[in-house]
């Protein structure tokens, strides 16, 4: 079943609870998002520890064919 917008962001909140998190459904069918997570805790890591922190933080969501989502193109990074 798709998963909504709202349910990714509460799943990204839950980890990174200060964070600015913008959800967007790429293709209006909710398999499709893209997600900007700005967090303090990125800082320092690099591209891959950041998004290894996110797809932990959606609980298996992305687990290939047996994940809700399908595709979430991510941009993560540290506040400026």
């Amino acid at each position: 079943m798709p998963m909504q917008a709202e349910e990714i962001e509460v799943l990204l909140k839950e980890s990174f609870p200060d964070a600015r998190i913008t959800i967007t459904d790429l293709a209006g069918d909710g398999n499709h998002y893209a997600a900007e997570i700005i967090d303090e805790s990125f800082r320092g890591q690099n591209r891959v520890q950041q998004q290894r922190a996110v797809y932990a933080a959606l609980k298996g969501k992305m687990d290939g064919n047996h994940g809700d989502l399908h595709a979430l193109a991510l941009t993560t990074k540290a506040p400026d």
